[in-house]
């Protein structure tokens, strides 16, 4: 079904997309209130306000706005990136119309009350407690942090300090200045009706009106080896190169190269690294292409003693990505993405946060099949091209474990 792109009244652009023999709806809105919009000294500000917004709007506190919501069926999130905070919520088609009311005054008129602002705080600071608990979940964080220029390399879990200081004042007038139309995308995908949906949403956000500066990087990435020492049993390993960016006509054949190297039990690096060597449980490789930069990251877990033949096999593996793809991991690879295409397509929830991306990503939205035609376009020869030209460097690492791993020369294939 085609994609129904307007602009509604406010400014804000809304993407909808009819999907024929589902009765389920689903919402992503995104708006810009990432962790990178806020200063160093606000850094937690995003992660408090993810929460807070769950607790009341539009005159309800928070019980009465949630059993409002959960009579409806609705099922709503909340999540923070580096530019938004993401708002979701599922519900049946039919239900549409009655919860939109509910979910427009989250963004329009939320409580924010301060008898709920302490419950807020030790939810965040039990969730940045909690990645110690998770190294593989931190290494990856850590990563980001050293890849990635500021401040669009922050995790969104927020600093102690701020999380611990912040003021219900602060986070509403943060809420009022940075919860604008400018900036703002709104997409809904399932059983709906493009003109219907249009006509509620310019009717409960007449007077939604606002405008900021963008986040943008302010300072080059920091890059480079970093070791995190840890008495743990495994050594979690991250790396990370720079990649094309999603509007990049490079992009797509990126994508189909990662699956190559480590998506799935067929991959170069589950093959190479876990089972014909045995040195690590978990290994992957995963491509992000972005609106401003790209990034692939790969991730193991090995044991200490391993960590570094775990590291030199996967470097080993990158490299030879250059040699070029034979013909059956390049149809495993398309296969593979298309697959994943069509599970997409049957998740409203999974189509509104794609709509959603693709217009932050590229200024347009995608159907499925204008994606599984990108996938088609690539054929071997020019994925081939495409690894022989990569350069996989400067390589950014870091590792978490009782010590820092060093790469062997090893023999691979």
């Amino acid at each position: 079904m085609p994609i129904t792109t307007r602009q509604l009244e406010c400014g804000m652009p809304l993407l909808v997309e009819a999907m024929p023999g589902v009765r389920s709806a689903a919402l992503t809105w995104l708006l810009p209130v990432g962790s990178a919009a806020f200063d160093d000294a606000e850094d937690g500000h995003a992660a408090l306000l993810a929460e807070f917004v769950l607790r009341g709007a539009g005159g309800l506190d928070s019980r009465q706005h949630s059993e409002a919501l959960a009579r409806l069926g609705v099922q709503r999130s909340a999540m923070v990136f580096s530019h938004h905070i993401q708002l979701g919520a599922t519900m049946l088609g039919s239900r549409l119309a009655e919860a939109l009311p509910l979910i427009a005054a989250m963004v329009t008129a939320p409580a924010l009350p301060e008898s709920a602002l302490e419950s807020v705080r030790s939810l965040a600071l039990q969730a940045l407690d909690g990645l110690d608990d998770d190294p593989q979940l931190l290494v990856l964080l850590r990563l980001k942090e050293r890849h990635q220029p500021h401040p669009l390399n922050r995790h969104g879990y927020g600093v102690r300090s701020v999380l611990e200081s912040a003021s219900a004042e602060q986070l509403r007038a943060a809420w009022k200045r940075r919860a604008v139309p400018a900036g703002s995308i709104l997409a809904v995908a399932g059983d709906v009706d493009p003109d219907s949906v249009e006509s509620h949403l310019n009717r409960l956000l007449s007077e939604w009106r606002g405008g900021g500066a963008p986040a943008i990087a302010t300072s080059a990435p920091q890059r480079g080896t970093a070791h995190i020492e840890e008495q743990t049993a495994q050594t979690h390993l991250a790396l990370a190169w720079d990649a094309p960016r999603e509007a990049e006509p490079t992009s797509m054949r990126e994508r189909l190269l990662v699956r190559v190297l480590g998506s799935g039990s067929s991959s170069r690096l589950f093959t190479e690294v876990r089972e014909k060597r045995g040195l690590c449980y978990s290994v992957s490789a995963s491509y992000s292409g972005g609106r401003d930069r790209g990034m692939i990251s790969v991730y193991a877990g090995s044991t200490p003693e391993r960590a570094s033949t775990t590291l030199a096999v996967i470097l080993a593996e990158v490299e030879r990505l250059r040699q070029g793809v034979e013909q059956a991991e390049y149809r495993r690879a398309v296969v593979g993405l298309k697959s994943q295409l069509v599970m997409q397509g049957e998740s409203t929830a999974a189509r509104s946060a794609s709509l959603a991306g693709d217009q932050f990503r590229l200024g347009r939205p995608r159907t499925l099949a204008e994606i599984a035609a990108e996938v088609d376009r690539v054929t071997l020869d020019e994925l081939n091209a495409h690894a022989a030209a990569r350069r996989f460097e400067p390589m950014t690492q870091v590792s978490i474990g009782p010590n820092a791993p060093e790469p062997a020369i090893v023999a691979t294939g």
